[in-house]
């Protein structure tokens, strides 16, 4: 077992612990939202020379965003993949898939 550095001298009294030897546990309680209540907006990136559109965040079960996806891609012919409760796209393809998203009935910032 590893001995950890910084707690040379330090007390833990009181309930107190240091930070590094507990991962805090990743609270996944998401919101479940209809599509008319989302506000979606987008973001662009570039990776490795080539442009990414990212959407996000969507409040939907893992199963419908999968669906999503599926259909996005399909309809768009690009790749793409979920990330964090976002859709991140292959290409600078902003315009097309706000029409589409607006047809399934998402809604987003101004």
């Amino acid at each position: 077992m590893k001995k950890n550095l910084f707690e040379m001298g330090a007390k833990f009294d009181d309930n107190w612990s240091s930070d590094n030897k507990q991962k805090a546990s990743k609270k996944n309680s998401l919101e479940i939202k209809e599509p008319s209540k989302h506000r979606l907006y987008f973001a662009k990136e570039k990776r490795r020379g080539k442009v990414v559109t990212i959407i996000k965040p969507f409040f939907l079960k893992d199963k419908e965003l999968k669906a999503l996806l599926k259909t996005l891609k399909a309809k768009l012919g690009s790749g793409g993949t979920i990330k964090e409760n976002s859709i991140e796209l292959q290409g600078e393809i902003k315009e097309k898939a706000k029409s589409i998203l607006e047809k399934e009935g998402f809604r987003f910032k101004q």
